[in-house]
């Protein structure tokens, strides 16, 4: 046929995880371009030759005639660049596709979609007008992999050809017959039918600022909806639920969702729901954000490429009303009795930063008080051990100052302690004692453990220091609060046995917590690092000491146990709950993919056989109840009979034989297991 000389823009692409299963973008699609994360590199080279997995969508043009219709031209190939039969026939793997066609009207900041359906709820009878993807388009192949999509739906009569419109395409390729399951991703092309520049954007938050947490972002199942590029052009205010009746716009959705129970209405007694496909209910009442959700910039981050990465600075009754849900507007109920008619005048009272934190400005208003800048700061330091052998009292020499180098005295201090643990391979139950007394001056100071090292102990052995001062911040004012001004802890190894102190192996990282947790800070935000956190987490401890008796057996709180339930509690069915003076439930599942495991692992860490230890894991509410650190780390996600019992029967005296069948070269090796 005739190929139409139309679509002569260049192609605008974004390529944002066009990888296989959500994995880094590749450039080959031979063996060895494969990272051990993708079922690829374990299928054998003719397998990968033959399909050569993976897909990349891109919209090379696009186009809308005077009278409304609108085409795409896209080109479906591998990794390679080779093109791909979307119907499977010449190629492995047929490639589904839709599209979603959408403007951004003059004088506004979201998009309004062509691509419409009416969606009538079988609970009020209500119709809303929902965005969605084309229905009743055609395709026509122009070469190989390359094809013009024909919009089904039209541009309305009078459409404006000099705004901003964009076509996304989201797609998968189904390799599930070759154990390469189902090649996801989404692309958008923006460009103003008049042949002008596209001036006009909407870009907020990237999808990459997502993935943080989310690990790879996908919605509505294997489709490919995988960008915040292609989720606003449906989910913007022209669509609602009418089942519930919540808009599905996403400045009110996201903030909603994130901070579902935080939100009054949900503390009221509503449960904040969207029901979706075929009348799923999709609760986030309990949904809590992993980061304070104050903290505005752990989704609009700063360091952000995104064009509009400020507007969160720019107030309005849609963004703020989705998480101060019990303010109304319109009568001035719950915002100082002021109805608010329009966004016009937001900006008056609610300036981007005042001159005090803990305004009314937005900036000041979302103040997180741990994180004031009037806080002196407290820092520590961990300078030295003495007498670190076995049987004597180690005595600890430490540093505390503010962020400005000035001393501060143990004494001043409102919690200051220090903990022992070891040997660094075997962590024990801690040695915890308080350092408030502790001698020294001028920001140096000496603490003498009155627990001795165990005669037995041998190798190295780790000190750490947590604590914070009470500091009274806007003193005098109505906004007067007291503010933790907490450390970040130190941890610091020292040789018993050991000549050269050998520290415990490293297997997560603070950071990797943090990408996720904003800044991570636990018991009142005293144990903030994962180097902390260990000492107490050990493989001994449960929560027995605070547990009521008619609340079944005691948890483990062993740190490799307690995440991997925390994380994957509610996602795998089972559910995690843990004593701490109250009931702490973890039971709404992790936000990213479980079997990426190197959202947490650093190292390898994650990869059979553990290092060699004699400390066995105490899980009294396991199938097994005492058992060695592979059995209690596979089987805190891996909940059922069989697996406890498949690990127990390959366990015996001398240790565990996990690593015969799960090592890195194995045929059920972890990242094998966990491939995507």
């Amino acid at each position: 046929m005739v190929v139409p000389k139309l679509f002569r823009r260049p192609a605008v692409i974004l390529l944002t995880g066009l990888t296989l299963l959500g994995c880094a973008a590749l450039v080959s699609a031979t063996k060895d371009k494969f990272t051990t994360s993708d079922k690829a590199f374990y299928a054998d080279d003719k397998t990968v030759n033959f399909v050569r997995p993976g897909l990349v969508v891109k919209i090379i043009s696009a186009e809308i005639a005077p009278d409304g219709t609108a085409k795409a031209r896209v080109l479906f190939t591998d990794l390679r660049g080779l093109p791909l039969d979307r119907l499977g026939i010449q190629t492995p793997g047929n490639v589904a596709a839709s599209f979603i066609l959408a403007t951004i009207p003059k004088g506004e900041t979201t998009y309004k979609a062509y691509t419409t359906r009416v969606q009538t709820s079988p609970i009020t009878r209500v119709a809303a007008t929902q965005a969605g993807a084309d229905a009743g388009g055609t395709w026509a192949q122009v070469a190989e992999g390359e094809y013009i999509y024909t919009f089904g739906a039209k541009a309305p009569a009078g459409y404006d050809r000099t705004a901003t419109h964009t076509v996304s395409v989201y797609a998968n390729r189904n390799l599930t017959e070759f154990d390469l399951g189902i090649n996801s991703l989404d692309t958008v092309f923006h460009f103003v039918p008049d042949g002008s520049k596209v001036t006009v954007v909407r870009d907020i938050v990237r999808t990459a600022t997502c993935n943080k947490c989310h690990d790879k972002l996908s919605a509505h199942g294997t489709g490919g909806r995988t960008t915040m590029e292609t989720c606003i052009t449906c989910h913007q205010p022209q669509t609602t639920d009418p089942d519930t009746g919540n808009t599905v716009d996403m400045a009110t959705m996201i903030h909603r969702i994130h901070t579902g129970a935080d939100l009054p209405s949900v503390k009221a007694g509503k449960p904040y729901q969207i029901i979706g496909f075929a009348q799923s209910v999709h609760d986030f009442s309990k949904v809590a954000f992993p980061a304070n959700p104050r903290n505005c910039e752990a989704c609009h981050e700063p360091t952000s490429l995104a064009v509009q990465k400020d507007d969160w600075l720019k107030p309005s009754r849609r963004a703020c009303g989705s998480c101060h849900d019990d303010v109304n507007f319109a009568t001035g109920e719950n915002h100082a009795n002021l109805p608010q008619v329009s966004d016009n005048q937001c900006s008056s009272c609610h300036t981007v930063q005042g001159e005090l934190e803990f305004d009314i400005s937005i900036k000041g208003a979302h103040t997180i008080a741990t994180k004031s800048r009037e806080l002196p700061g407290t820092t520590f330091a961990i300078l030295g051990v003495n007498d670190g052998a076995a049987g004597k009292k180690p005595t600890v020499t430490f540093s505390v100052k503010d962020k400005a180098g000035n001393p501060i005295l143990p004494s001043e201090m409102t919690r200051l302690t220090l903990l022992l643990n070891g040997p660094n391979t075997d962590f024990g139950p801690q040695i915890s004692e308080v350092a408030l007394t502790a001698s020294g001056s001028n920001g140096v100071y000496f603490w003498t453990f009155n627990t001795p090292l165990p005669e037995t102990a041998k190798g190295s052995y780790t000190v750490g220091i947590e604590g914070y001062r009470n500091i009274t911040l806007l003193k005098g004012t109505t906004k007067e609060q007291v503010a933790r001004d907490i450390g970040v802890n130190k941890s610091f190894a020292f040789g018993v046995t050991d000549p050269t102190p050998v520290p415990r192996r490293t297997i997560v990282t603070t950071a990797k917590c943090n990408a996720c947790h904003g800044s991570l800070g636990l018991h009142g935000g005293t144990r903030n690092t994962v180097e902390e956190c260990v000492m107490c987490h050990n493989p001994a401890n449960t929560d027995a000491a605070r547990r009521p008796a008619t609340a079944g057996p005691a948890q483990s709180i062993d740190f490799r146990t307690m995440i991997h339930k925390m994380h994957s509690a509610g996602a795998n069915g089972a559910t995690f709950t843990i004593w701490a003076g109250s009931a702490n439930n973890y039971n709404f599942g992790y936000p990213g993919r479980l079997t990426t495991c190197t959202q947490c692992h650093v190292n390898g860490s994650e990869q059979l056989p553990l290092p060699a230890t004699n400390a066995k894991v105490n899980d009294p509410q396991s199938h097994i109840g005492l058992m060695g650190p592979e059995t209690a780390s596979c089987t805190s996600c891996h909940t059922s009979l069989a697996t406890a019992a498949h690990a127990q029967v390959n366990t015996s005296a001398i240790g565990e034989s996990c690593s015969t069948c799960h090592g890195p070269t194995s045929a059920f090796a972890v990242s094998k297991v966990h491939a995507r």
